[in-house]
C-alpha cells in the first residue's frame, strides 16, 4: 500500500455542514457528521457515516476497485423514487491505515445521483 505524501497528498477533515444525498426526490443520506477527503487534485468527496445513510435504499454489487493509497472499495446500486443508479455509491470496509477514519461511512458519485448539497447554515 502506498503511503500519502508530498506526491500524492490526502487529507481527512470534518465537514461542519450538512450534507444531503438526494435521488428521485428521495434523501438517500444527510449527516452533519461528513468527512472531506481531498486527494491529490482530484475533487473533494464527502463520506457519509453509515448510520446517517438510508442502507436500506443501497444494495450491495459484485463491483471493486483497487486504489493504492485506500486500499478495496466495494460497490452498491443505489435506489430512490423509483430510479436505480447501478454502482453509485462506494465505500472502504478496511481502509489503508492512513485513511481510517473513513471506515464505515459511505461516498457518492455526484453524476450518478440527482444531487450532493451542502448548506452552509
Amino acid at each position: 500500500m502506498n503511503e500519502p505524501g508530498p506526491d500524492h497528498p490526502i487529507t481527512i477533515t470534518p465537514n461542519p455542514h450538512r450534507i444531503r444525498v438526494m435521488l428521485g426526490g428521495f434523501i438517500v443520506a444527510e449527516t452533519t457528521q461528513a468527512l472531506t477527503l481531498q486527494e491529490a487534485t482530484l475533487p473533494p468527496v464527502h463520506y457519509i457515516p453509515r448510520q446517517d445513510v438510508h442502507m436500506d435504499l443501497l444494495d450491495p454489487t459484485n463491483h471493486r476497485s483497487h486504489c493504492p493509497y485506500k486500499g478495496d472499495a466495494s460497490y452498491f446500486t443505489v435506489n430512490g423514487g423509483g430510479l436505480v443508479r447501478e454502482n453509485a455509491a462506494w465505500s472502504y470496509e478496511n481502509p489503508a491505515p492512513s485513511v481510517a477514519a473513513i471506515r464505515d461511512h459511505v461516498a457518492f458519485y455526484p453524476e450518478k445521483v440527482d444531487a450532493i448539497e451542502e448548506f452552509r447554515d
